[in-house]
């Protein structure tokens, strides 16, 4: 049996959460799931939050928190996590103007930095969370690996995105595991599509939770699907992510077609057990 505990990224249900926060918690822990990742709070205060959790018994694990928010806001941002229990908190994105390749990079380091340690100093580790463009590659090497290379581990940890890897033309399995040690939450997210590649298909989202961004979506038949039903090889992640000693694996779904979201959550989650996770 494994160690890796299962968890649900609440953006997967943010229509949900947003008109009945305290109902989709319920029915996010009867699917089971024990853990959560949030994505915004819905104008919630942490106390709020944390009463809801503690009421269903579920663990806020993480959060996807643009990191900018520490920058402006500093502890008060910091004891928001603290009160609501997160251990992680994983920047969501950051713009290719900020990445390898650009004046602003070495500010950005620095800011993962501060970022990193006044998290550190309160007992939360910083993530990143990426999607595929950070494997746009500057003098033969990622995006994504520049970054990694240049913030200390202990200051910035992975959470890998394993259906971005994949997009962009990689194994995830592999890419998680060039990061053992580094890799305590992996998210696990399924999709078809035509091409490899083909171009940006997501919505990014701000501090608040809300989409932020539209991108385009290319013609390449790109869809998302519950874990265990697209073309990812989810238990060759799971090995992979054991191996490199990930503590948590964090379902997300960023849209759905045929099924509503949280019959979505449901079928991520029971595929999971069925494959003993």
């Amino acid at each position: 049996m494994s160690n890796i505990k299962i968890g649900l990224q609440l953006y997967s249900v943010r229509n949900e959460m947003e008109a009945d926060m305290q109902g989709t918690l319920q029915k996010v822990k009867e699917m089971g799931y024990d853990y959560v990742e949030f994505a915004g709070y819905f104008g919630r205060t942490a106390e709020e939050v944390r009463a809801m959790l503690d009421k269903f018994g579920l663990t806020c694990i993480s959060v996807h928190q643009t990191y900018d928010l520490f920058l402006k806001e500093g502890q008060s941002a910091i004891d928001y996590l603290k009160t609501i229990g997160a251990k992680y908190s994983a920047v969501p994105w950051m713009g290719l103007e900020k990445h390898k390749g650009n004046e602003v990079f070495s500010q950005t380091v620095q800011e993962f930095k501060k970022v990193g340690q006044a998290l550190r100093d309160n007992g939360i580790q910083l993530l990143y969370h990426n999607h595929d463009f950070e494997f746009n590659q500057f003098e033969g090497k990622f995006l994504l690996d520049w970054l990694y290379e240049s913030v200390p581990a202990d200051l910035l940890q992975t959470e890998i995105d394993t259906c971005w890897v994949h997009y962009a033309g990689y194994n995830p399995a592999e890419y998680i595991l060039k990061y053992s040690g580094r890799s305590p939450v992996v998210h696990l997210k399924d999709f078809v599509c035509k091409n490899l590649g083909g171009g940006p298909v997501y919505a990014l989202i701000d501090e608040s939770g809300k989409e932020s961004k539209k991108a385009s979506k290319e013609d390449n038949g790109f869809e998302f699907r519950p874990v265990g039903h697209g073309i990812q090889d989810i238990p060759a992640i799971m090995k992979a992510a054991e191996q490199a000693g990930a503590l948590y694996a964090i379902v997300e779904q960023d849209g759905t077609n045929a099924e509503p979201p949280m019959e979505c959550a449901k079928m991520s989650r029971e595929y999971l057990k069925s494959i003993g996770y």
